[in-house]
């Protein structure tokens, strides 16, 4: 019989941790080793405590988030692997936790025994996402990228930077109206509405050079 798998949990809800602890202690296969409060304290566990699977939340209050906590734990080579739980399933936060080093991402809406699997599964180092997760990722890969012109290239960068329609004019030696109008073209290739949106698309279809 194989050993179970060493598993460190991270939430900063204590009630939501409580209930995890309570649900992955039914398994019978999985021993959880420690549990965290805060980003930087599942880096410092994961460092100390060697789990083979850290199982991440993305949202933890103050500090540092799950994303970056997935970063370090997964800069160390001979690190575990971390698995996300979370109930966010935007296009954005996927996009993040996968780049970041995860190896799965689930939704907290998922049964039980889908979770244990996931675990398992994590712990072999296999990709495990949740079917809308999975579904989410696909159209992603499947959809086309937007072509911007080099101006617009430009542009983008600009307003990446928190640069107002003045201040990019002034940078590109081009006029106010010409930086709206070629705004305006960027939001509709993006599917957009405000600068901001612009912003996060771009970095989530890696449009920003």
């Amino acid at each position: 019989m194989n050993p179970p798998v060493r598993l460190l949990v991270c939430d900063d809800h204590t009630v939501v941790r409580a209930g995890l602890l309570a649900l992955l202690a039914s398994a019978g296969d999985i021993e959880v080793v420690g549990e965290a409060g805060s980003g930087e304290e599942a880096v410092t566990l994961a460092a100390r405590l060697r789990p083979q699977v850290v199982l991440m939340d993305l949202q933890l209050g103050s500090g540092i988030d799950g994303v970056e906590a997935t970063k370090r734990i997964t800069a160390d080579p001979d690190g575990p692997y971390v698995l996300v739980l979370t109930t966010f399933d935007t296009d954005a936060d996927i996009t993040r936790a996968i780049d970041a080093g995860a190896t799965g991402y689930l939704l907290k809406a998922e049964r039980p025994e889908e979770l244990f699997a996931a675990v398992h599964a994590a712990a072999a180092g296999r990709t495990v996402l949740s079917p809308p997760v999975a579904s989410r990722v696909m159209a992603q890969m499947r959809a086309p990228a937007p072509r911007l012109t080099d101006r617009e290239q430009e542009i983008l960068a600009r307003l990446s930077e928190g640069l107002g329609n003045r201040e990019i004019a002034r940078a590109l030696f081009i006029s106010e109206a010409t930086v709206k109008t070629h705004l305006s073209r960027i939001y509709d290739k993006l599917g957009v509405d405000t600068r901001a949106g612009a912003v996060a698309t771009a970095k989530e279809r890696r449009l920003l050079r």
